[in-house]
C-alpha cells in the first residue's frame, strides 16, 4: 500500500485529463522497465525477547526494538527519512522506498531496473540491510503470504493516517478487509507497455493467468497455528475484503476495452480518503465522480487534483492493476527466489513479443466461468485444481515454458553468460514436483515439527 502521491496539485479539469494521465505511460520498448514489490512479516527472536510471551510477536512501531528503530537504523545504507506528523513511517533511496504495511510488515518498492538481474540484486542487497539492523535489535522476518501464528487483535496498527481510515471502512464492506491489511503479504512486479493496445494484450494475459501465479507462490496455509484448509489463504481473503475494489475485471476482457473504460471502472471504485495540507480528510465510500463534479458534501466545491487521482488509483485491488504500468497482484510473499521468480515469469511472457503471442495464444479461449472457476480454486487447491481434462499444474507447465522462451530471446545476461531463465528454476521445480510451497509446510508440520507452528520462524526466516 503506497503513501501520498506527489504528481500535480492542479485541479483536475474533466475526465478526458484522468485518461491522459494513465496514457502518460506508454514507453518505447528500449525503455521498459521491472519494478518488484515484496512485503514480509516482523518477529521478536526468542532468543532476544524479554517474555516467553513476547516470543515470536510482531513488533510495534515504538520501542528501542520496534519498526521505528528498524527504520531508523537503515538510515546507515543511505536511506532517507520519510516522515508523517514527525512519525518515522517510511524511507526512500534513489528510485526505491521501504514502506510499512498497516501491521509494520516491511515492503520494499524497488527501482525500476533494466533486468532482473538487476532487480534480484536490489532484493538481496534490501534483505542483506534489513537483517543487518535487525539482528541488532533482536528481530527477525519471515516470507509467506499470511500470518501462520497470530490472531488478528494480536497484530499492531503503524501510525499512518489513511490506515486508520481503512480500518474504519473495511468492516463496512467485508468480513477480511482487516486481515488483509494486517495479516497478509505478497509478491509483485510492475511493468511497462508500449500502448494501448500493448497494454490490453498484457492486461488480458496477466489476469487469464493470475491464478497461474497464485498456484505456484501458494505459501498461507495456516491461520492461528493451525492448517487453515488453503494453499494461497492470502488469496482466499481477497474474495471478501471489499467487493467494490477486487476481483477478475471481466470488462477488461470486453471489446472495445481500453483506458478509457478502465478510468470509468476506477470513478466507480469507492474512495478511502483525500490528501489535503498534509492531513488525510476521510471520504471513505464517497464517489470519485460526484468529486470530479465538485459535489462530495464533506468539500463543497472542491474538485480532485491528478494526485488525488494518483492516490485514488492506488486504493483499486484487482488481480491485476492498471496505473501507469500494469501490477501483477496475485502471489504470496516469500523466500528470495521466489521473489525473483516472479519478475522472471512475467517478464518472460509480457517483455517478449513472440511470448506474449504464445501466451494469449493459450488463454485467449478461456471463458469467463473458467476464469473465474480458476480465480475461486486455486487458492485451495492451487496446482492441483482441474482444468480442461488436466489440472492447472499443466497450465503452469506451459506458461513456465513460454516465459522460459521469452527470457531466453531477451538474452540479458550475466558476466558469466547466464541469461534470466536462472530466475525461473524455483517454479520449474514446483511445477515438476507438484508440490507447492504450502504443502512443503504442510507436510512439515504434520510431520518432523509435529505440530508445532513456532518451528516455521526458524526454519524460515530470511
Amino acid at each position: 500500500m503506497s503513501g501520498p502521491s506527489v504528481v500535480e496539485e492542479t485541479p483536475i479539469a474533466g475526465r478526458a485529463e484522468l485518461v491522459d494521465y494513465v496514457a502518460a505511460g506508454e514507453k518505447p520498448p528500449l525503455d521498459w522497465r521491472i519494478g518488484t514489490e515484496h512485503e514480509k512479516f516482523g518477529f521478536r527472536l526468542p532468543a532476544a525477547a524479554h517474555s516467553p510471551d513476547e516470543a515470536l510477536r510482531p513488533p510495534e512501531w515504538g520501542g528501542e526494538r520496534g519498526i521505528r528503530a528498524l527504520l531508523e537504523g537503515m538510515t546507515r545504507f543511505g536511506w532517507e527519512r520519510v516522515e508523517e506528523h514527525g512519525r518515522l513511517i517510511a524511507l526512500a533511496r534513489g528510485l526505491g522506498s521501504v514502506t510499512l504495511e498497516p501491521a509494520g510488515q516491511l515492503e520494499l518498492s524497488g527501482a525500476p531496473l533494466e533486468t532482473i538481474h538487476e532487480t534480484c540484486a536490489e532484493v538481496s542487497q534490501h534483505l542483506r540491510e534489513v537483517k543487518t539492523v535487525a539482528d541488532e535489535l533482536g528481530l527477525g522476518f519471515l516470507g509467506m503470504g499470511f500470518q501462520p501464528k497470530w490472531r488478528r487483535q494480536d497484530m499492531p496498527w503503524m501510525p499512518k493516517d489513511r490506515y486508520r481510515i481503512m480500518r474504519d471502512y473495511m468492516p463496512k464492506v467485508g468480513s477480511l478487509g482487516l486481515d488483509m491489511m494486517t495479516r497478509t503479504c505478497t509478491v509483485q512486479v510492475n511493468l511497462d507497455f508500449a500502448s494501448e493496445a500493448d497494454m490490453v494484450k498484457k492486461f488480458r494475459v496477466a489476469l487469464a493467468l493470475q491464478p497461474v501465479a497464485t498456484a505456484l507462490f501458494a505459501d498461507s496455509p495456516f491461520t492461528e497455528g493451525k492448517p487453515n484448509g488453503y494453499l494461497s489463504y492470502r488469496s482466499q481473503i481477497w474474495t471478501d475484503t471489499d467487493a467494490g475494489r477486487t476481483g477478475m475485471l471481466d470488462f477488461v476482457f470486453e471489446d472495445g476495452f481500453g483506458y478509457e473504460r478502465y478510468v470509468d471502472y476506477l470513478l466507480d471504485v469507492p474512495m478511502y480518503f483525500t490528501h489535503r495540507d498534509g492531513e488525510y480528510i476521510d471520504l471513505a465510500g464517497r464517489s470519485f465522480r460526484r468529486f470530479l463534479a465538485g459535489e462530495l458534501d464533506e468539500l463543497p466545491g472542491a474538485r480532485p487534483t491528478l494526485r488525488d487521482w494518483a492516490d485514488h488509483m492506488t486504493t483499486a485491488f484487482p488481480e491485476v492493476r492498471l496505473k501507469k504500468y500494469l501490477e501483477m497482484r496475485g502471489a504470496d510473499g516469500g523466500p528470495w527466489n521466489r521473489l525473483c521468480a516472479l519478475p522472471a515469469l512475467w517478464v518472460g511472457l509480457l517483455y517478449d513479443d513472440a511470448a506474449l503471442d504464445a501466451a494469449w495464444d493459450l488463454v485467449r479461449d478461456f471463458t469467463r466461468e473458467e476464469r473465474h472457476a480458476l480465480r475461486d480454486g486455486v487458492p485451495r487447491q492451487a496446482l492441483k485444481l482441474p482444468f480442461r481434462g488436466g489440472t492447472v499444474r499443466e497450465l503452469a507447465e506451459q506458461a513456465l515454458m513460454i516465459a522460459a522462451e521469452g527470457l531466453r530471446r531477451r538474452a540479458r545476461l550475466t558476466p558469466a553468460g547466464l541469461d534470466e531463465r536462472i530466475f525461473l528454476d524455483a517454479l520449474l521445480d514446483i511445477v515438476e514436483s507438484g508440490q507447492t510451497p504450502a504443502e512443503r509446510k504442510l507436510e512439515l508440520f504434520h510431520g518432523p515439527w509435529q505440530g508445532d507452528i513456532d518451528r516455521v520462524f526458524r526454519e524460515f526466516a530470511y
